[in-house]
């Protein structure tokens, strides 16, 4: 039970530096500025005109726009 604690308070501190990383960047954490989710294609693969932006920060890029959809 210890490991699975210790994994759980390493990916923990992980995600909060990356989520204090892309705030001082202004990005979005979630797409990293992008202002869409990065899915490596292959022909097996389809993506309609909604599934191209982030629904984390509706396709901005932004940390401010991430934020406010976390606070919603």
């Amino acid at each position: 039970m210890g490991l699975f604690q210790a994994f759980n308070e390493w990916k923990a501190s992980m995600n909060e530096k990356h989520v204090s990383k892309m705030k001082e960047l202004d990005k979005c954490p979630d797409c990293r500025g992008r202002g869409f989710p990065y899915y490596p294609g292959n022909e097996y693969m389809f993506l309609d005109d909604e599934a191209i932006y982030c629904a984390s920060c509706e396709g901005s890029g932004l940390y401010s726009a991430w934020e406010n959809q976390q606070i919603e």
